[in-house]
């Protein structure tokens, strides 16, 4: 592990393990958690000895307080807790040479019950990919550490004894997990190059995705509420508290509030950062500058919002979090920093009346320039009448030098020296000597510049100490002020596309009256809106058949969009929206495809199906976008048949499934189990000659055709060759296909699938 994070022992009966520690049994159940955190991610797993059962959790964002963590902590009391201590420092060198292959193999080589024991490591690669997401490396790493640390711990429990049942099961905590391929599929992420060449090497930017939709005032203080959208949450109080908030701000009469509040938000800066250079020993002026400017605002911020309703609770933690510290600081800064000497002499400088002896010392530094050319007056009357004009400076650490320019005639050392004075060095033709009046100089007045400076930097010293010692106050301004500036760019994003506020239930019924999908209407002049309603009365299970291009996917999209943005507090594109927290969103709609997976572009789909299989509940969202064309047609008719008939046949267990497919013989060869769970859906289309005009409308029914011939044409593929297509077809459809169809084999097929 490149950057290990040390974690804290959260509870007395959490500690770290050493490895050649070796306990004794006690036969009592133990769960030994393997945690590892890195540039605000983490990934976990735990092993419970009752049941032999190994538990992961893939890569997630979490806070710098790790609040995640400490939640898991709580649901497992952990008696083993296994991370990167730096009390343990064998185990520290062991975490950070493990690799995320060398943990691969370690799970490879454990005993998995439902496998076949002849079965070979590679054939074991495509089936751990479907129950565990491969590319989190920290949560892969925390299992290789798991497994190892296990191995040398006598807990009754080999992994190599083919006796010993290890099952892999997801852990959740609180909401169940938003898989990768979801944040991608429905576009909540997506990073592209900048088209600008010449910012080509900052990296990526947000294209055109939900999050980059949300306008945020402060670009550090939406990286703190990223977690937001990696984590969403079902819990109520947390979604009714953000959306109080937002629907103060989406209030007409409350808009001057909100423009205050924004304009002071683009001045606060990142706290850490500034807190981490203020305890260096010599911050920059642009550092005390950023600082008081956020204080400042801060404040601002604390009297807009203390003018607010305190019913609210955010602005009741605010009011009562953005102490008089403050306003300490604040002051203080204003009466000890002179920022505009600072900025000329780009150093720390003291405001006049702080200390009456800087002040006495600056007095003297203002008057020498005169006094010095009446010193240099009477050194010119000493001096050979060669010399025309002479000038008392003085140079810090150096102190007074009386200077002279060099003549025709001195043209080596020799001839710089001068009686009466000593000679200290030649520059720019310009002779400099010490002479006994600049002695003299040097012991009346001192070294003053340096002076000034030690003065003003024990200032400096003590303003960075109070400073620090309030510093847990700024702490808690940070995080409030990113919550804050997080809801008032979801509450300016609903006023800006005219969303509405979802009602929030603890049911099982989902409802969006008239829901739009929350980008492509950012790129269309025209949305159709759609209503999706889901509930155990109502259809749980929408079967759409279409067109191709009719619109199916979106409406998909659009469904997991607005639960998603529910999920987080924010408003949702719809008229009305009933929302039923959901536990979990799965999908087969996106497959990102990669030579360095190793799996078929097939394989990923299943893989996708798997997890959506194996792990909805009946509160769960499933979208599945044309599963089963990457094979043969009759199987993978099969496996999407046997996957919606399981899904139905678990009832109240059932969940919220929507699911579109170009499959039509799944409802014309009546292959569906008869469910009062079944709607189907499909959307309007129109024929204006020979053109197809889409109408996206989602309507109650089931389409007869994919239209594959109008879309290629409307594609530009030749009419020659749509023609001859449109004659196949026929062909496959009247004559010996359909007859290959209804033959036995066929039937076989269908059975060995549970499809008949």
């Amino acid at each position: 592990m490149s950057e290990a994070t040390n974690l804290q022992e959260p509870e007395s009966t959490v500690r770290a393990l050493s490895i050649n520690e070796v306990e004794e049994d006690e036969g009592n159940r133990e769960i030994f958690l393997s945690v590892f955190v890195q540039q605000g991610q983490i990934g976990l797993s735990y092993y419970d000895s009752c049941d032999y059962t190994l538990h992961y959790m893939p890569d997630t964002m979490d806070n710098s307080d790790l609040h995640l963590l400490d939640r898991v902590i709580q649901e497992l009391s952990p008696n083993v807790f296994i991370t990167s201590a730096k009390q343990e420092q064998s185990l520290l060198e062991f975490i950070e040479k493990l690799g995320l292959e060398i943990s691969k193999q370690r799970l490879l080589s454990a005993h998995i019950p439902s496998l076949p024991p002849t079965i070979t490591e590679s054939e074991k690669i495509p089936y751990l990919s479907s129950c565990i997401p491969l590319d989190s490396v920290l949560m892969m790493r925390s299992i290789g550490g798991l497994l190892k640390c296990l191995e040398r711990r006598t807990v009754g429990l080999d992994m190599e004894d083919s006796n010993i049942c290890v099952s892999v099961t997801l852990f959740f905590v609180r909401i169940k997990l938003i898989y990768l391929f979801i944040i991608f599929a429905l576009q909540i992420f997506k990073s592209e190059l900048h088209p600008s060449v010449f910012k080509l090497q900052l990296g990526e930017k947000e294209g055109l995705s939900l999050y980059g939709k949300i306008h945020y005032s402060v670009h550090h203080l939406k990286l703190i509420k990223l977690q937001w959208f990696h984590r969403p949450t079902r819990d109520l109080n947390i979604l009714k508290k953000r959306q109080e908030v937002i629907r103060f701000f989406t209030s007409p009469r409350n808009f001057a509030d909100l423009n205050t509040l924004q304009s002071s938000l683009r001045n606060i800066k990142n706290i850490s950062t500034l807190l981490h250079k203020m305890s260096l020993a010599n911050p920059k002026v642009v550092v005390w500058q950023s600082l008081y400017k956020t204080v400042y605002n801060a404040l601002c911020i604390r009297d807009t919002i203390r003018a607010m309703p305190q019913s609210i609770q955010l602005f009741s933690e605010i009011s009562q979090n953005f102490t008089d510290d403050l306003f300490y600081i604040a002051t203080y800064i204003s009466k000890v920093v002179d920022f505009e000497g600072s900025v000329a002499e780009n150093r720390f400088t003291v405001r006049p009346n702080v200390d009456p002896v800087i002040d006495e010392k600056k007095r003297r530094m203002m008057g020498l320039p005169d006094f010095l050319t009446d010193v240099a007056r009477a050194e010119l009357e000493k001096l050979d009448p060669r010399f025309s004009t002479c000038s008392i400076i003085y140079i810090p650490l150096i102190g007074f030098l009386l200077s002279v320019p060099r003549l025709p005639t001195m043209l080596d050392k020799q001839s710089f020296e001068i009686e009466g004075l000593d000679f200290m060095f030649l520059s720019k033709d310009q002779l400099h000597y010490r002479s006994a009046r600049t002695k003299e100089l040097d012991s009346m007045l001192g070294d003053l510049h340096c002076d000034t400076l030690d003065l003003e930097m024990v200032v400096m010293r003590k303003l960075q100490a109070s400073v620090l010692q309030r510093s847990h106050c700024l702490y808690k301004v940070m995080s409030l002020c990113a919550e804050l500036d997080c809801l008032i760019a979801l509450a300016q994003a609903s006023l800006d596309h005219g969303y509405c506020s979802p009602t929030l239930t603890s049911n099982h019924r989902l409802a969006l009256i008239e829901s739009r999908h929350p980008l492509l209407e950012l790129c269309t002049p025209v949305f159709v809106s759609n209503t999706y309603i889901s509930s155990e009365t109502e259809g749980k299970v929408k079967v759409i058949t279409g067109p191709n291009s009719s619109g199916k996917s979106i409406y998909l999209k659009q469904v997991g969009l607005i639960v998603f943005m529910a999920l987080i507090g924010s408003d949702v594109p719809a008229k009305e929206a009933e929302i039923g927290l959901v536990d979990g969103i799965f999908s087969r709609i996106h497959s990102r495809e990669s030579v360095s997976v190793g799996l078929s572009t097939f394989m990923l789909d299943l893989n996708q199906m798997t997890g959506s299989l194996n792990h909805s509940t009946g509160d769960s969202l499933v979208l599945v976008d044309e599963f089963g064309k990457g094979t043969n047609t009759v199987d993978g008719l099969a496996l999407l048949t046997a996957s919606l008939n399981n899904w139905m046949r678990r009832g109240p267990q059932c969940p919220h499934l929507l699911m579109s497919t170009c499959f039509h013989s799944l409802i014309q060869l009546g292959l569906i189990s008869n469910s009062p769970l079944l709607d189907l859906l499909t959307l309007e289309t129109a024929i204006e000659g020979e053109e197809l005009v889409f109408l996206y409308q989602v309507k109650n029914g089931i389409c007869q055709s994919s239209c594959a011939a109008n879309i290629a044409t409307l594609a530009g593929i030749s009419d020659d060759l749509v023609k001859r297509g449109v004659e196949v077809s026929e062909l496959y459809r009247t004559g010996r296909a359909i007859r290959k169809m209804n033959s036995p084999s066929s039937d076989e097929q269908y059975s060995r699938y549970g499809m008949v």
